[in-house]
């Protein structure tokens, strides 16, 4: 039995990562930022005041990746928490 070759380059694409940006916004101290990264992704208050600054100086910065459903969890929380945030798929 001969075994058919497919004849277009055939591969799979690997899920690609999600990614949680939290945005600038003109209500939130930059202390409140700074506990919530602390408090709900139980980062370090150095890696936590290096997300804040990105957020304050760029106007955004990457504080999560992972899958979509993991990723909308953490924007949900971060709305919960009074923060402006949203999704997208990573960067390649």
């Amino acid at each position: 039995m001969e075994v058919e070759q497919p004849e277009a380059d055939e591969s799979v694409e690997l899920d690609q990562p999600w990614v949680t940006i939290v945005w600038n916004d003109p209500v939130n101290l930059m202390s409140y930022v700074t506990y919530v990264f602390r408090e709900y992704f139980g980062y370090s208050e150095a890696k936590a005041t290096e997300l804040m600054l990105q957020v304050h100086h760029d106007g955004r910065s990457v504080v999560a990746t992972g899958s979509r459903e993991e990723m909308e969890r953490h924007v949900q929380a971060m709305h919960e928490y009074g923060l402006w945030a949203t999704l997208q798929k990573a960067d390649t």
